[in-house]
């Protein structure tokens, strides 16, 4: 039996997602990887789960995430872009 190749089932996920996930708001494109790293995900777990702002800040980088802080977002803009990038890439962020 053949060993699992991590990186061809790397190259895979990445043909069929692609490396970023994207929404616009106020004519604004953001973009979310489809993939976290593991450094990523290890700051992800340190974070109190009210701290919204922080989960956005790590998954847009500071750039964009200044950019989205300008817009005028509500709570369940924040619900519904979370929803939907969980939907698409199988990252369940926010979710309980």
């Amino acid at each position: 039996m053949a060993a699992f190749n991590v990186n061809a089932a790397r190259a895979q996920r990445l043909e069929a997602l692609g490396r970023t996930w994207s929404f616009d708001l106020d004519g604004e494109t953001f973009e979310l990887p489809t993939e976290l790293s593991r450094t990523t995900a290890k700051a992800l777990r340190r974070l109190d789960d009210s701290d919204i702002d922080g989960l956005l800040r790590l998954l847009l980088g500071e750039q964009q995430f200044e950019r989205f802080n300008a817009c005028d977002v509500t709570m369940q803009d924040v619900a519904a872009i979370l929803e939907a990038y969980g939907k698409e890439t199988g990252l369940g962020l926010g979710e309980d």
